[in-house]
C-alpha cells in the first residue's frame, strides 16, 4: 500500500532519542526512526501492517479523514 492518506503526527522525542510518528486514527499504531525519514519509512510499513492485521482479524479499517483537529 503506498498511497497512504492517514494523518500522521511527528514529533523529536528527548526521551527515546527518536523520531516517533503517531497514527491517531489507527488506534495504537506507532512508530520511530533515528532520523525524521527513517521514522516516516516505518510508519508506513507499520501502517501497512495494521491495515494487514485488521483484515485478516475481520477488524474494520478507519477510512482516511484527513486533517484531524485537536483542542
Amino acid at each position: 500500500m503506498n498511497n497512504i492518506k492517514y494523518e500522521l503526527i511527528i514529533y523529536w522525542s528527548e526521551q527515546d532519542d527518536a523520531f516517533i510518528v503517531e497514527v491517531p486514527e489507527l488506534a495504537g499504531c506507532k512508530a520511530d526512526g533515528e532520523t525524521y525519514e527513517e521514522a516516516i519509512a516505518n510508519a508506513r510499513l507499520t501502517i501497512n501492517d495494521w491495515i494487514e492485521t485488521a483484515i485478516r482479524l475481520g477488524r474494520e479499517i478507519p477510512k482516511p479523514k484527513g486533517k484531524l483537529m485537536y483542542a
